[in-house]
C-alpha cells in the first residue's frame, strides 16, 4: 500500500511503455486498465528486478501510489479522459495530481484543471512526443499546470525524457493548459512539414520523373547536413522499405486517403480566433482534406488531367533549388507555430518561454530537427523574440533562400504539381516583410458597402465615405 511512484490510467501501447521506461530509471510503476490481459501483460513485460504493478480495479491501484499520488491519464481524447478521471475521484485525496498525456483540446483541459482545483486536486495537460519508441525510450513531454505541483513530477519525468547534450526533453511550461497547446501547435506544424515532405516527393516524381531510389537517397542526404530532422530521416527509411510479398516498395502500395485525429484542425481553429496568421499550417490542414476527396479525384483526373513529367529545360539545379526551398519553407512553417504560441501565451496569460519549448523540441519528439538549436538560440539572445524570422541570422538566412524556393514554384506550376504548403510559405514570408499590404483597398471595400469605417495614414480617428455618386 502506497508503495509505488507513479501510475497511468491505460496500458495500451503508449501507457505501458511510458511505465516501462519509468522502471528502467529506478522508479516503481503501477498501471490500471480495464483489460485483465493488458495489466498481466505490462507485468510480464518488466525486467528482473524492477517493481511493477498492473491492475484493473480502481481502488486498488489508487491505494497502491504513494502520496501524493502522481497518476498520468494515457486515454484518447475527450469522453474517455473525463470518464477516467470520474473513475479514480472516489480513491484520490487534496493534493494527488493528475497527469492528462493525450492530445486533449486545450479548452477541455482548462475545464478539468478547474473542476479539480475546486477538490484541491492538481491537474496537469502534458503534451506528449515521439510515438511509441519514444514513449518506451525517451519522449519529449510540454507539462503545463500547477508550477508547485510540477516539482512532484520533475524528477521522474526528467529521468525518462529523451536527452540532448545531457539536458531533459520536459520542462514546465506555464499556467493552465499551456503544454496542451503547445503540443497541439507542435501538432501543427508536424502536420505542414509532412505536406512540404509529400510535396518534394510529388514534383521529384510525377513532375521530374525522378526513381524511388534517387528520391530516397535525395532525403538520405539532406538528413546529413541543415535539414536533418525525424521526419526526413523516416521518409528515407520509408522510401527503401520493401513489401516481402510483392517485392514492391511498400510506399507506393499505400492509399492516398490521408486521416488525421483533428489537431491540425485545432490549430488553425484557434489561430482564426487568434488572428494568428499560419497559412503554411492550414495549407496543410486542407490538403489532408483533399485526400479524402479521393472518388472527385480520380473523375477530375480524367477530365481535368495536367500533370507532365517532361523534364525538358529541367537540369539538376532544381535539385540544389529544391533543397533550399525545402529550408525556406520548413523554417516558415516553424516561425509561423512559434508566433502562434507567442502570440496564445500572451491572450491566456500561460507565460511560456519559447526557449524551453525550442529546447525539448530538440530530441525525442516528431518535428526534432537540427535548426531547433538554432531557434533556441535566437531566443536565449532575444526572450521577447515575437518572430524567429525577425531574429537577424534566421531572417537573413532564410531570405537568402527566397529565389530558390520560387523557382521551385514556378517549376511545379508548369508541371501542375501542387506545392501549396511550399506556395503558402512565400506568401506568408513575402506579407511578413511587406510594410505595405493591399488592405487599404479592403478596408474601403468594406467601408464602401456596410458603412464599416476606416482609419487614414494621415489623421487618427475613424471615417466613413459616401462612395456612391448622387443617382439621378
Amino acid at each position: 500500500m502506497n508503495e509505488y511512484d507513479f501510475g497511468t490510467v491505460g496500458l495500451g501501447v503508449m501507457g505501458s511503455n511510458i511505465l516501462l521506461n519509468v522502471a528502467d530509471h529506478g522508479f516503481s510503476a503501477a498501471g490500471l486498465d480495464l483489460s485483465p490481459e493488458k495489466a498481466a501483460a505490462f507485468q510480464s513485460a518488466a525486467k528482473d528486478g524492477q517493481k511493477v504493478f498492473g491492475t484493473i480495479n480502481a481502488e486498488d491501484f489508487a491505494k497502491s501510489l504513494k502520496t501524493p499520488r502522481a497518476i498520468m491519464l494515457l486515454v484518447p481524447a475527450g469522453i474517455p479522459v473525463d470518464s477516467a478521471i470520474k473513475s479514480l475521484l472516489p480513491y484520490l485525496e487534496k493534493g494527488d495530481i493528475v497527469i492528462d498525456g493525450g492530445n486533449s483540446y486545450f479548452p477541455d483541459t482548462n475545464r478539468r484543471f478547474q473542476e479539480l482545483k475546486e477538490q484541491g486536486i492538481h491537474f496537469f495537460g502534458m503534451g506528449i512526443s515521439g510515438g511509441e519508441s519514444g514513449a518506451r525510450f525517451g519522449p519529449s513531454m510540454m507539462p503545463g499546470g500547477d508550477k508547485q505541483a510540477y516539482e512532484r513530477l520533475r524528477p521522474i519525468f526528467e529521468a525518462i525524457a529523451a536527452k540532448v547534450n545531457g539536458e531533459p526533453c520536459v520542462a514546465y511550461l506555464g499556467n493552465g493548459s499551456a503544454g496542451n497547446y503547445v503540443k497541439m501547435v507542435h501538432n501543427g506544424i508536424e502536420y505542414a512539414i509532412m505536406q512540404l515532405i509529400s510535396e518534394v516527393y510529388d514534383l521529384l516524381k510525377r513532375g521530374l520523373g525522378h526513381s524511388d531510389a534517387n528520391i530516397q537517397q535525395l532525403f538520405a542526404d539532406w538528413n546529413k547536413g541543415e535539414l536533418q530532422s525525424f521526419l526526413i530521416q523516416i521518409t528515407a527509411d520509408i522510401l527503401q522499405k520493401e513489401d516481402p510479398e510483392s517485392g514492391k516498395l511498400i510506399v507506393n502500395t499505400i492509399s492516398d486517403w490521408a486521416r488525421s485525429k483533428g489537431t491540425g484542425k485545432w490549430t488553425s481553429q484557434n489561430a482564426m480566433d487568434l488572428q494568428a496568421p499560419i497559412p503554411s499550417i492550414d495549407a496543410a490542414v486542407s490538403m489532408r482534406n483533399m485526400s479524402a476527396h479521393k472518388e472527385e479525384r480520380i473523375e477530375a483526373a480524367k477530365l481535368l488531367n495536367g500533370v507532365s513529367t517532361n523534364t525538358e529545360n529541367v537540369g539538376d539545379a532544381i535539385l540544389s533549388q529544391l533543397k533550399d526551398a525545402y529550408y525556406f519553407a520548413m523554417i516558415n512553417i516553424y516561425a509561423q507555430g512559434l508566433a502562434q504560441i507567442t502570440i496564445a501565451s500572451k491572450e491566456y496569460q500561460y507565460n511560456i518561454h519559447l526557449e524551453e519549448v525550442t529546447k525539448i523540441w530538440r530530441g525525442g519528439c516528431i518535428i526534432r530537427a537540427a535548426c531547433l538549436e538554432d531557434f533556441r538560440e535566437a531566443y536565449s539572445r532575444t526572450p521577447e523574440l515575437v518572430n524567429i524570422l525577425l531574429d537577424e541570422k534566421i531572417g537573413r538566412s532564410v531570405e537568402s533562400k527566397h529565389q530558390d524556393a520560387a523557382a521551385v514554384v514556378k517549376v511545379a506550376l508548369d508541371k501542375h504539381i501542387p506545392v501549396s504548403v511550399l506556395m503558402s510559405s512565400i506568401a506568408y514570408f513575402d506579407s511578413y516583410r511587406s510594410a505595405i499590404l493591399p488592405t487599404n483597398l479592403i478596408q474601403a471595400q468594406r467601408d464602401y458597402f456596410g458603412a464599416h469605417q476606416y482609419e487614414r495614414t494621415d489623421r487618427e480617428g475613424l471615417f466613413h465615405t459616401i462612395w456612391e455618386a448622387d443617382k439621378p
